[in-house]
């Protein structure tokens, strides 16, 4: 997106800590941190991915900047306007222009409602009587999707998963929004089903000029929808950068690894040894994370930097922004102060590190220089690992069928008394 261009939606600095009582008189004993500092923008047209394992603050995020839950710290700016903590008076007439779309499409839609009383919610909620009356929309919004019209009628138990998520989509659209948060719209659903779901989704963005924020753990699908693409790892953003730079030159070795685990579709490469990049350990507990770089605890790079010292979020390249003292190729960095702050090792030179070396052997290969090496960074060619394990993709926060909690945080999007 053009710099010039103002973004419909800006965080800054965003968490989210849950608290954990214990004890008679429920006291606080610590916090789960979901949510832990997240800077990004969204601009009008665009389509912003979010990819990361299960349990890295996914859907927790996207729930925040719709408002559904109440941040702990920082800021969401919408059209210039911060809504962080907004009332649920304040709040009302902004549900109009933001909109979600729920994971599980079995519990997101009450079974005891039909469909055009789910769809007409929004027009109920919001006071809103659309030009030819309630029905008439639904019935239009049906047909929008996908759906025959003559399905106002029916209940939700008499429709396949991926109607039942169009459904969901209709009420989302029914106000017209600015801004779709889609909460991994497709995992849920069989792989001929998601390809017809995403079609919609992209034909929709174009009729209607909807921006979307986009959560998934396909990296495939991923790569089809956006435009941009935010790595996240333990509640923070890893990686952010445009769909070609983060496929083609991945600069945090978390995001490497992920990409090294997308299967290629291709008969001529069976037999062939698979450059899968293996991750050891499993991912730290939010409610105590690693000090340093959270992912140094996995990472084939770490170094006794990595376990002292944070990395922030920087412009390591025009539109790309990582998060990490060793990163990724970055023999082709383009930005000068980019240049001047990284210390470049040539592929092969001596002291590079491999995937699955210890961290000692990686902090051999440092300056030998502190007041030099605090902020220098190295830059390995990793061979590829054989035999890795696909980062977990298992959906987190689905709802029962039928279940109330996602229902009710439907209608709170429309209404705004989830907050």
């Amino acid at each position: 997106m053009s710099e010039t261009t103002e973004p419909l939606l800006k965080v800054t600095g965003l968490q989210k800590h849950f608290p954990i009582r214990k004890g008679l008189l429920q006291r606080r004993s610590g916090a789960v941190r979901a949510v832990d500092g997240l800077d990004f923008e969204v601009y009008p047209g665009e389509t912003l991915g979010v990819v990361g394992e299960s349990g890295c603050g996914k859907s927790t995020m996207g729930r925040l900047i719709t408002r559904l839950l109440e941040p702990t710290g920082g800021t969401i700016e919408f059209q210039g306007t911060d809504v962080s903590h907004l009332g649920v008076a304040k709040m009302r007439p902004l549900r109009r222009d933001v909109q979600m779309i729920f994971q599980d499409p079995y519990g997101s839609l009450n079974p005891r409602h039909t469909v055009g009383t789910i769809v007409s919610a929004p027009f109920r909620l919001q006071g809103v009587e659309p030009e030819g009356g309630v029905r008439k929309e639904v019935q239009r919004l049906l047909g929008l999707v996908g759906l025959n019209p003559e399905h106002y009628n029916r209940y939700p138990h008499e429709f396949s998963g991926g109607q039942r998520q169009r459904i969901g989509i209709a009420r989302a659209l029914a106000l017209k929004p600015k801004l779709v948060v889609a909460d991994e719209p497709v995992s849920a659903l069989d792989v001929s089903i998601q390809a017809q779901v995403v079609n919609l989704l992209d034909d929709l963005q174009d009729e209607l000029g909807l921006t979307y924020v986009f959560i998934a753990h396909d990296l495939s699908v991923v790569r089809h929808v956006s435009d941009r693409i935010a790595v996240m790892y333990l509640g923070k953003i890893v990686e952010l950068a445009d769909r070609k730079s983060l496929y083609e030159n991945p600069m945090h070795p978390y995001t490497r690894a992920l990409m090294s685990a997308v299967p290629i579709p291709d008969p001529r490469r069976r037999g062939v040894k698979s450059d899968r990049i293996l991750l050891t350990g499993d991912v730290p507990s939010p409610i105590s994370p690693p000090p340093g770089c959270r992912f140094h605890t996995r990472c084939w790079k770490a170094t006794d930097l990595c376990k002292t010292q944070e990395p922030p979020l920087v412009e390591l390249r025009p539109g790309q922004r990582v998060a990490c003292h060793h990163p990724e190729n970055t023999e082709i960095l383009t930005v000068p102060a980019a240049r001047q702050s990284i210390e470049i090792t040539k592929p092969g030179a001596a002291g590079a590190a491999e995937p699955g070396e210890s961290g000692e052997s990686a902090e051999s290969a440092e300056s030998a220089e502190p007041e030099e090496s605090a902020g220098a960074v190295e830059t390995a060619e990793p061979a590829g690992a054989s035999g890795a394990s696909t980062p977990d993709e298992t959906a987190g926060n689905t709802g029962k069928p039928g279940g109330s909690g996602t229902t009710e945080a439907a209608e709170d999007a429309a209404d705004g008394s989830g907050t």
